[in-house]
C-alpha cells in the first residue's frame, strides 16, 4: 500500500508497527486521526494526492480494526477524479468503508454508471468490483441492464465480462426482483460455450444462482453443464493457469455439479451417460495423498461428485463404490476428511438404500464417537442413529450407552433421545429395553425427557409378563446411594403398582419397598411428592389386612402434607388419607391401572416424520435448507393427515402450550392417579403436562402458573376449551385489545434468584415465549444453554439477544437466528469465563416481535459468584494454619451484619450450603457458629481457598459477626458482602414488612457468651 511517492503513509505505518504496546499504538492513531481530520475540514487547500494519502490512510486504520466514523464523503469523491491512482483509491475505500445502504453511495451512482458504460476497461473492471462487493438496490436498479450487456457483449474482453458475470450475480442474489433475468435460457446456454474458463466459471456462479430460483426455465443449459464436466474431465484445452496442483479447474468442476443438482432427472439416455462416466473417472481417480492444498481440491470435487450421485439416484453398482470410497475417507487421520466421510455417509442413508454395504463400517463408525473432535463424534452418532436395524441395533445402543458415561454435555441430550428410539423401535426383547431405558435415566438423568420414562411405563403396563422384572429392577436401582429424581418417578410408579408382584422375595415385603421409596422423598423436587404419595397409598392397598405400623407411618405422612403449599400434593393427601380409611374397599377404589390403548409412540413418530422429510429430499435441498445460525430450531409437524396425535415431548421438540390444550390431552403420569368424582382414574403418560421447556429441563423445571399443567374438570365438562375445532384463545381477541405490553408470567426477579441456586429452571416467560436455561460450571468456565421456545402457531420475528457482560465475565453467545418458527424450540450455547471474584450481574437484552407486539426484556443471567466455587472439606489441621496465615485486612475482614433475617442456625447451614459453602462441623466449639469453606476459580486468582466464620446471638438472631479470609483482597471483599446479602434479603422469601429498626445506640456488637471451654480455638478463630 505505500507506494512511490506516498512517503506520509509509509512512514505512518512503521510508526503504527513500531508501537511497543496497544495503548501507544492507540495514540498514534488517535493524533492521525484528529491530523485528517483537521485536514479534511479545509479541503479548499488539499490536492488530490494529499487526499489520496489521507483516504489510504483512513483504510489502513479502519483495517487494524479501529471506528472510522468520518472522511466517507472524501473517499466518495475520489471516485469521480479522472486519474486512476485516485480513482482506485475512491473505489478500493469506499467498499470497504461503506455498506450498500449508505447514503453517500447515492452520489456516486452516476460516475459508476459511466465508468461502465464507457471505454476504458480497468474504469470498468474497478466499477464492476465495487458494485459487485457492495451494490444494494438502488445500484441494481440503475445498473443491471448495463451490466447485462456488458457481459454478453462481444467486443469486450474476458476480463471485463468475468466482473460483470460476479457483478450481476451480486445483483440478482440481492434483488432477485428488480434484475430482469426473463428469456435469458438462451443467453445462458450460450455463455456456457465460452473458451474463456475465468468467462466460464463467472458464468456458472451466475447460472447457480438462477437454476435455484427457478430451474424449469433453465433445461437447454443442462446439456451444456453436462459438456464443460465432459471438457475438464478429458483435461481438453484447459490453460496451465487454470489447472490446480493437475486438477483442472475443481471450482468450475464443483459449480457445474453444484448447477446439475437443481434438475431434478436427466431424461436424455447419451447425456445421463456421458455424465456417469464422468463421476466414475472422478471417483476412481481421487485418493488422499500428501499435499494438503491438493487433497482439498480433489476432495472438493469428489464430495460434490457424490452429492450429485446421490442426486441423479445412480444404480447399486456406483453407490456401493461411493460407500466403499467414504469408508476408506472415515478410517483417515486428516480430520476434515473424516468428518466429510462421515456426513457423505449419512448422507447416503437418507436417499438410498446402502444400509447392508454401510454396516460394514461399523466398528470404524464406532471409533469416530470417540473422536477428540465433538463435529466428527456429531456426525458419527447421526450415522449409527440413521444405520441401526433389528440386526445391529443392540451392539449400536450398548455402544451409545457405554458413551454416555463420557460423552459431551452438549451431546447428551440428543444421544440419551436417540438411544431410546432405537431401543425401542429395535427392542429384541422388551426386558432389554427396559434394561436400556433404566440405564439412560441412571446414566444422564437430567437430560432424560419425561415422555422416555412414560413409554416404560405404558410398555410395563400392558405386558403382564414384564411387570415383576421391572419392579425387580427399578428396586435394584432406588437400593444405590445416589439417584436420579427421574429415576425416583419412574420407580415409585412401578414400585406402586406392582411391587406385591415381589412380595415372596427376600426384602420386597411392602414395609421393605415402602422404607427404600421414603428415604428418597427429601431429596425430591415438589413435581415428584405426588407420585411418591400415590405409590405409598397403593402400598397400603396391597397389604391387607394393613400392617399397623406400616400403616401409621404412611398415615402420618398424608398428615404432614394435607397443609402443603402445593395444592396438587395436598389434594392428593388428603383425599388419599380419606381413602385409605375405608379398609378393604381401598382394593376396588385404588384398583390397578388398566392396559393403556395401543399406540405408535411418540418418539418413534417423532423419528418417522424426520425420516420421511429428509428421505425425500435430495442431497442439494438438504443444504438449502440448513440454518445458518448454529442454533438448533426443531419443529414438530403435526401428521399430514391432521388426525389428533400425541404431543411428542423431548429435547428436540415442544410440548403444547395451556391455552392450546383440548379436553382429548390429559394430564402427565404423574398425575396418572388424578382424583375424579372420588375415584381413581388412569391417565396417558402420552400426553405430558404443558410446561414448554418441562421435558428440557428435567425435574427441575419451574412449573407455569397454577393450573397451567392440570385442566379443571368443569371446563373439560363444558367443553369452554375443548372439541376438536378448540382455538388458540390469543387468536379470537380483538385487534385493538392487544396492547404492546406483554406481561411476564411469574416473578422474574424469583425465577432470577431460584436460578442462582441451580442450574437448570425457567428465566423468563410471557404468553408467547419461554426462555429456559440449562447450565454446567467446571472451576472459572461455565456453559449454558438458552432454549428459546415459541409457545404459538405463528411464528415470533425481529428475534435479538445481546448479551451485556461485566467487566469480570467474558461471555460468548452463539447466533440467535432472527425467526423462531411455530412451536419451535431453539438452543443457543453460551460460554462463560470467569476472570476475577466480582457481584456484578451479567444482562441478556432480549426483544422479538408477536404480531403487534414488540417486546424488549432485560434479564440479569445466573452467572453469579457462587458458581464459580466448589465446596471443599478442611480438616483442622489444614484449617487453623490457613486462618493463621491470613491475618488481618485486606485478605482477611471482619463485619458485623445487622438486620438479619432471623433463622435457626441449621436453616443458615443449608442457605450456605446452597451457595456451595461447605459447613465444616466441630472446628468451632461453640454451637451458636458456623464455619465453612469453599474454593473459588477464576483466571486471575485461579483455586483459591475461601474461609468463612459466622458467630450468631441467641439472643438476638437479627445481627451477627461475619469474619472472611481469602489470599486475594477483592475475594475476601466480593464474597463477603455476597453472603451478606444473601443473609439480609433472602430472594425467595416472600416480602414482609420490615420491622421499626433500633436505634443506633442500641446496636451493639453482638455479645458471643464465654462459654468456649477451648481457649486454644476460640483465640484462632477470632
Amino acid at each position: 500500500m505505500a507506494m512511490h511517492g506516498m512517503r506520509g503513509l509509509s512512514v505512518f505505518i512503521s510508526d503504527i508497527r513500531n508501537c511497543q504496546n496497544k495503548e501507544q499504538e492507540r495514540q498514534r492513531i488517535d493524533k492521525e486521526l484528529g491530523n485528517v481530520r483537521n485536514r479534511f475540514k479545509n479541503e479548499k487547500g488539499l490536492s488530490p494526492y494529499e487526499k489520496k494519502k489521507y483516504v489510504w490512510k483512513m483504510l489502513y486504520i479502519y483495517m487494524l480494526g479501529y471506528d472510522v466514523d468520518f472522511g466517507h464523503m472524501e473517499a466518495v469523491s475520489l471516485i469521480s477524479a479522472p486519474k486512476y491512482p485516485e480513482k482506485q483509491v475512491g473505489y478500493i475505500v469506499t467498499s470497504c468503508l461503506l455498506n450498500e445502504n449508505h447514503d453517500f453511495l447515492r452520489l456516486a451512482i452516476n460516475t459508476v454508471r459511466n465508468d461502465i458504460i464507457g471505454r476504458n476497461e480497468t474504469f470498468q473492471c474497478l466499477a464492476l468490483t465495487m458494485v459487485g462487493n457492495i451494490g444494494g438496490r438502488e445500484f441494481a436498479e440503475s445498473l443491471a441492464p448495463d451490466v447485462q450487456k456488458l457481459l454478453l457483449s462481444s467486443s469486450c474482453r474476458p476480463l471485463v465480462r468475468k466482473k460483470a458475470a460476479l457483478c450481476l450475480l451480486r445483483l440478482f442474489r440481492k434483488n432477485p426482483d428488480v434484475v430482469n433475468v426473463d428469456g435469458w435460457a438462451d443467453r445462458m446456454a450460450q455463455l456456457l460455450d465460452e473458451r474463456d474458463l475465468g468467462v466460464l466459471t463467472s458464468s456458472m456462479s451466475l447460472l447457480v444462482a438462477l437454476v435455484s430460483n427457478n430451474h424449469e426455465a433453465y433445461w437447454s443449459c443442462l446439456p451444456k453443464c453436462v459438456k464443460t464436466m465432459e471438457r475438464l474431465a478429458r483435461n481438453q484445452d484447459i490453460p496451465q493457469e487454470y489447472t490446480y496442483y493437475g486438477i483442472p479447474s475443481p471450482w468450475l468442476q464443483v459449480k457445474t455439479m453444484r448447477a446439475l443438482q437443481y434438475f431434478p432427472t436427466i431424461e436424455d439416455p447419451y447425456t445421463r451417460r456421458t455424465l456417469f462416466e464422468v463421476l466414475q473417472r472422478i471417483l476412481m481417480g481421487t485418493d488422499v495423498v500428501k499435499n494438503v492444498n491438493k487433497n482439498n481440491a480433489s476432495h472438493a470435487v469428489l464430495f460434490e461428485a457424490l452429492a450429485l450421485v446421490m442426486h441423479l439416484d445412480a444404480e447399486k453398482e456406483m453407490m456401493s463404490q461411493c460407500v466403499a470410497l467414504l469408508g476408506k475417507f472415515i478410517a483417515v487421520r486428516e480430520p476434515n476428511i473424516r468428518y466429510l466421510g462421515l456426513e457423505n455417509m449419512t448422507r447416503m442413508l437418507m436417499v438410498t438404500d446402502v444400509q447392508e454395504i454401510i454396516k460394514r463400517h461399523q466398528a470404524q463408525i464406532i471409533t469416530s464417537l470417540k473422536d477428540p473432535d465433538i463435529s466428527i463424534r456429531r456426525r458419527a452418532l447421526d450415522l449409527l442413529y440413521g444405520m441401526c436395524d433389528v440386526t445391529n441395533a443392540k451392539d449400536i445402543v450398548e455402544e451409545l450407552l457405554q458413551y454416555l458415561s463420557s460423552a459431551d454435555f452438549t451431546m447428551r441430550e440428543e444421544l440419551s433421545l436417540k438411544a431410546a428410539i432405537l431401543a425401542e423401535k429395535f427392542a429384541p426383547d422388551l426386558s432389554w429395553y427396559v434394561d436400556v431405558i433404566l440405564q439412560l435415566i441412571d446414566k444422564a438423568g437430567d437430560f432424560i425427557s419425561d415422555d422416555i420414562w412414560f413409554r416404560v411405563v405404558q410398555f410395563v403396563t400392558n405386558n403382564d409378563d414384564l411387570q415383576p422384572y421391572a419392579a425387580a429392577k427399578v428396586k435394584e436401582y432406588l437400593e444405590k446411594p445416589a439417584v436420579h429424581e427421574t429415576m425416583v418417578k419412574v420407580s415409585a410408579y412401578i414400585l406402586g403398582e406392582y411391587s406385591h408382584l415381589l412380595a415372596r422375595r427376600p426384602g420386597c415385603s411392602p414395609k421393605e419397598i415402602f422404607a427404600i421409596l421414603h428415604e428418597k422423598l427429601p431429596t425430591v423436587s415438589t413435581t415428584t411428592i405426588p407420585i411418591l404419595l400415590s405409590a405409598y397409598a397403593k402400598i397400603l392397598m396391597h397389604t391387607q389386612p394393613p400392617d399397623q405400623e406400616l400403616q401409621s407411618q404412611i398415615w402420618a405422612i398424608f398428615n404432614k402434607y394435607e397443609s402443603c403449599i402445593d395444592a396438587e400434593i395436598q389434594q392428593r393427601a388428603v383425599e388419599y388419607f380419606a381413602l385409605c380409611q375405608k379398609g378393604a374397599a381401598l382394593m376396588d377404589i385404588l384398583a390397578e391401572m388398566p392396559k393403556f390403548p395401543e399406540r405408535k409412540s411418540s418418539l418413534i413418530k417423532r423419528a418417522e416424520y424426520s425420516e420421511a422429510d429428509t428421505a425425500e429430499q435430495s442431497a442439494i435441498k438438504l443444504r438449502a435448507q440448513q440454518q445458518p445460525s448454529n442454533a438448533l430450531v426443531v419443529t414438530d409437524q403435526p401428521p399430514a393427515n391432521g388426525a389428533t396425535s400425541p404431543v411428542p415431548v423431548g429435547p428436540l421438540s415442544l410440548v403444547m402450550v395451556p391455552s392450546m390444550i383440548t379436553t382429548e390431552d390429559h394430564t402427565s403420569t404423574d398425575q396418572a392417579l388424578s382424583q375424579q368424582n372420588g375415584s381413581l382414574t388412569k391417565v396417558d403418560p402420552q400426553h405430558p403436562s404443558a410446561d414448554l421447556l418441562g421435558d428440557l429441563l428435567g425435574p427441575l423445571a419451574i412449573e407455569g402458573p397454577p393450573g397451567a399443567t392440570v385442566q379443571s374438570e368443569h371446563n373439560a365438562v363444558s367443553g369452554l376449551e375443548g372439541g376438536p375445532d378448540a382455538v388458540d384463545g390469543s387468536a379470537i381477541v380483538p385487534v385493538e385489545e392487544q396492547r404492546n405490553t406483554v406481561q411476564p408470567i411469574g416473578n422474574i426477579a424469583e425465577r432470577f434468584h431460584a436460578l442462582c441456586l441451580k442450574d437448570s429452571g425457567v428465566l423468563y416467560e410471557d404468553p408467547y415465549i419461554q426462555i429456559g436455561i440449562k447450565a454446567e460450571w467446571r472451576a472459572h468456565h461455565g456453559r449454558l444453554v438458552l432454549f428459546l421456545g415459541n409457545k404459538n402457531t405463528a411464528p415470533l420475528v425481529s428475534v435479538q439477544a445481546l448479551m451485556l457482560p461485566p467487566a469480570h465475565l467474558k461471555m460468548e453467545l452463539s447466533l440467535v437466528p432472527d425467526t423462531i418458527p411455530p412451536r419451535a424450540q431453539v438452543q443457543c450455547p453460551l460460554e462463560v469465563v470467569n476472570l476475577r471474584p466480582s457481584r456484578d450481574v451479567a444482562v441478556l437484552d432480549f426483544s422479538y416481535k408477536f404480531g403487534t407486539n414488540m417486546v424488549n426484556v432485560k434479564l440479569r443471567l445466573p452467572a453469579v459468584l457462587n458458581k464459580f466455587l466448589q465446596p471443599i472439606p478442611v480438616p483442622a489441621e489444614e484449617f487453623f494454619p490457613q486462618w493463621r496465615s491470613l491475618s488481618g485486612p485486606p485478605l482477611k475482614l471482619q463485619e458485623v451484619v445487622r438486620g438479619v433475617r432471623p433463622m435457626p442456625l441449621p436453616e443458615m447451614a443449608n442457605l450456605l450450603n446452597s451457595f456451595r459453602l461447605m459447613i465444616c462441623p466441630g472446628l468451632d466449639p461453640n454451637p451458636n457458629n458456623l464455619v465453612a469453606s469453599t474454593t473459588f476459580y477464576s483466571e486471575s486468582t485461579h483455586a483459591m481457598l475461601c474461609l468463612i466464620r459466622i458467630e450468631t446471638d441467641p439472643a438476638d438472631r437479627t445481627q451477627l459477626r461475619m469474619t472472611l479470609a481469602s489470599g486475594d483482597p477483592t475475594l475476601t471483599f466480593e464474597l463477603k458482602e455476597f453472603i451478606k446479602e444473601q443473609l439480609i434479603t433472602i430472594p425467595t422469601a416472600p416480602p414482609q414488612s420490615p420491622a421499626p429498626a433500633p436505634p443506633p445506640a442500641a446496636q451493639a456488637t453482638p455479645q458471643i457468651p464465654p462459654n468456649d471451654p477451648a481457649a486454644l480455638l476460640a483465640g484462632l478463630l477470632s
